[in-house]
């Protein structure tokens, strides 16, 4: 799966890296000056959470299904909850409906308590069925 990931150029430029537990598959983006959005705070940018969690959510229907290819986007709802913290954020995406062409996912992601989400997202991907 990892090499599936680094395949993907915003994939190796964001760092994130995946890992797999039982059936649980959590993501990881460890912090990069590059993926500051305000210095100020600072604070990651908002694009980059809302690419995580979609590469989140991809790597999760990767393992759940049997796509030839990369499942595409159709539409994408995030909520941003708190501020993206100079710190490693984690993903973890579930499958809450599979069908045969389209399958929906709710992905959150956190920083150092799981309990505090960053931003949360739901999300409807086409599948490329085997």
């Amino acid at each position: 799966m990892q090499a599936l990931l680094d395949s993907i150029p915003y994939v190796q430029f964001l760092g994130i890296a995946a890992e797999r537990k039982g059936n649980e598959i959590t993501t990881i983006m460890p912090f990069g000056n590059h993926l500051v959005g305000n210095v100020m705070l600072p604070a990651i940018h908002g694009g980059v959470i809302g690419a995580f969690l979609e590469i989140t959510a991809t790597v999760q229907l990767l393992f759940d299904t049997q796509c030839e290819r990369l499942p595409k986007t159709i539409d994408i709802s995030i909520d941003y909850l708190r501020s993206g913290r100079p710190v490693a954020t984690y993903g973890r995406a579930i499958v809450t409906r599979h069908g045969r062409r389209v399958a929906n996912v709710r992905t959150e992601i956190w920083q150092e308590e799981r309990a505090k989400p960053v931003a949360a997202a739901h999300g409807h991907y086409l599948l490329t069925p085997v």
